[in-house]
């Protein structure tokens, strides 16, 4: 954190979040007191094993879901809702699969921009296409479209209704390796000329260092929590080339990845054994004619024979 930030109040705060699923004995704790400040400009990652909690602190974050403990501030207000100022990119794309490329994003536009001008809100939609390498694609439907393409429309899509804040589900995850990899050097590229507020959900390390200004590693659920914010004071732009071989890359790398093996032992650890007693039943041979009935062997029975279908007329 710069002394700048210090000065400043953060952009969102979570203070004190839990989240439980579920109702009385029935409920799971998935979040337990989650404290989290983000500033305006930074690219915060938080990454994670799959079924930690994430995409739950994200959907807190975006107003999807409200916490059952403590408050998700936003610029000081309690965040109830969603808002157009925080943008979020799923996993799974979300698009509309009967609307065109264009269509998708505008549906965005005209929502947030409605007083705009037809003009102006078709050049903005134009740029955001633009920035995303997708201005051939227009006309395309999302089921004619690769998965990197549907992610980029997506991408486009949040970009355009110009959030404050930037908030990303994994949005890489279901992609092919080098896909992934083009797609995280065009984020990249687009934080570095927008300096938009980010925060990125993962469950890879290597693109949370590669992309974010500190990561913080998400502690395995249930009763989640965040561990240590660790600063990435690694130069932009990055290259995945040079930063394999770069000790500080090594030495952050394996930092969060041994948090998370060590926190994640530490609650196994600790998580109550659960005794059961099996019931006293073995299983039936169908080879031997004796039956088995809760452990104790049956004698064998003479077959019942029918004397009526074994007369014979003489």
């Amino acid at each position: 954190m710069t002394l700048f930030q210090l000065l400043m109040n953060p952009l969102i705060s979570l203070n004190n979040v839990s989240k439980n699923y579920g109702v009385g004995l029935h409920a799971t704790e998935v979040l337990h007191d989650i404290k989290l400040d983000i500033y305006e400009g930074e690219f915060v990652a938080i990454v994670g094993y799959s079924g930690s909690g994430k995409t739950t602190l994200i959907s807190l974050i975006a107003g999807l879901i409200t916490p059952t403990v403590g408050t998700v501030l936003y610029k000081d207000k309690i965040v109830c809702e969603p808002q157009p100022e925080r943008a979020l990119v799923f996993q799974n794309y979300s698009l509309l699969p009967w609307m065109t490329v264009w269509e998708n994003i505008s549906l965005a536009v005209d929502q947030v921009f409605s007083k705009w001008p037809k003009s102006r809100r078709h050049q903005h939609i134009r740029h955001y296409l633009e920035m995303v390498n997708l201005s051939n694609a227009t006309q395309k439907r999302p089921s004619e479209l690769s998965g990197g393409m549907r992610q980029r429309v997506a991408l486009a899509r949040a970009l355009a209704m110009e959030p404050s804040v930037l908030l990303m589900d994994e949005p890489l995850g279901a992609l092919d390796a080098l896909t992934r990899g083009n797609l995280q050097d065009e984020i990249s590229d687009i934080w570095c000329k927008n300096k938009k507020t980010v925060i990125l959900i993962t469950n890879d390390v290597d693109e949370s260092i590669l992309l974010a200004d500190r990561v913080i590693p998400l502690s395995r659920g249930p009763k989640a929590s965040l561990g240590p914010s660790i600063p990435v004071n690694l130069s932009r732009p990055r290259n995945r080339k040079t930063l394999n071989k770069h000790s500080d890359f090594k030495n952050l790398r394996k930092h969060i990845v041994n948090y998370l093996i060590d926190e994640g032992a530490s609650q196994s650890k600790s998580s109550k054994r659960k005794n059961f007693t099996l019931p006293n039943i073995l299983p039936e041979n169908l080879n031997d004619p004796a039956r088995y009935v809760f452990g104790k062997r049956q004698p064998k029975r003479s077959p019942k024979v029918n004397l009526k279908a074994l007369e014979v007329e003489i």
